[in-house]
């Protein structure tokens, strides 16, 4: 299953996130596959395209950085799947 990671901080956590993925790089763990993250241009949010079929370890991926960030977690699909689901 393919997940849209949705992540914002705070004002007041933003440069504690930031200096923590600078040191740590946000890896996801063990059972998540990241397709690729894109962070906004002013550095206080984002998302990540992961697959996955352990919804365990997205959660504690996620709340891992709960102290300093806001989530949503999106299942998603692409064209050709959600062609299909118009069948």
């Amino acid at each position: 299953m393919k997940l849209m990671v949705v992540w914002d901080s705070s004002p007041e956590t933003r440069d504690t996130s930031l200096a923590r993925f600078k040191e740590t790089g946000g890896a996801p763990p063990a059972g998540v596959k990241m397709l690729g993250r894109w962070h906004d241009v002013g550095g206080g949010g984002g998302f990540v395209l992961a697959e996955t079929d352990d919804l365990v370890a997205v959660s504690r991926w996620v709340l891992g950085w709960s102290d300093v960030l806001s989530f949503q977690v999106v299942p998603v699909i692409d064209d050709e799947e959600f062609i299909r689901s118009l069948s």
